[in-house]
């Protein structure tokens, strides 16, 4: 981690807020990597892209329930205009995600005024599909988790086993939506500034 944390301290401050996008597949290990790295960069936060989950029941007006987690299943748009707006001073009021509840929690979090570094992680921060390809301009610098197709399957099946389905439940969510999403992610996405190694060994944990 020593070589991306020096990276990152070389990133020039261009506006108000350093911007830096950690991005992966599902159960790559995004949430684990900008959490560590926001412990030892100063005045640095984590963004999550899962406030942006759409509802449930917009989701099932659309019939997407069984695809939440693709990049149409997100309200993308918002998503881009909160990534434009941290460069605007202030406290900045973000959305999260209750897994618990499956559901957005709005204003579930907010940036500091004095937050100079902000680490968003989320799947598709550099898929190069519209409106997804917008978010590229905003990164001052972008790292891509390199985990490998087996490993990400071995940790998406025990995320849902976590999550109380059965083995056979499980592969089947696993390659039914989470597999498909990170291919997607992997062949059509742009390159990242730091590509890094798959270090996180760990089983999946929720």
């Amino acid at each position: 981690m020593k070589d991306l944390l020096d990276r990152i301290a070389q990133v020039p401050r261009k506006r108000h807020r350093r911007v830096i996008a950690i991005a992966g597949p599902p159960a790559s290990g995004k949430t684990t990597l900008a959490r560590d790295l926001a412990a030892q960069i100063p005045k640095a936060a984590v963004l999550p892209m899962d406030g942006f989950h759409l509802d449930n029941d917009v989701l099932d007006a659309r019939g997407l329930r069984a695809r939440k987690g693709a990049p149409e299943t997100f309200d993308a748009v918002g998503f881009v205009a909160l990534v434009r707006s941290l460069q605007t001073p202030g406290v900045i009021k973000i959305p999260t995600f209750d897994r618990s509840k499956d559901a957005t929690v709005p204003n579930g979090a907010e940036l500091a005024a004095d937050c100079d570094t902000v680490l968003v992680e989320g799947n598709y921060l550099l898929l190069g599909r519209k409106p997804w390809d917008q978010l590229r301009e905003e990164w001052d610098f972008s790292v891509s988790l390199d985990v490998p197709m087996p490993v990400l399957r071995e940790r998406l099946v025990n995320r849902w086993l976590n999550h109380g389905l059965t083995h056979e439940d499980a592969v089947k969510r696993a390659e039914g939506n989470d597999i498909p999403n990170a291919e997607n992610i992997v062949q059509n996405g742009f390159e990242a500034d730091f590509s890094y190694p798959n270090l996180y060994k760990t089983p999946y944990k929720t």
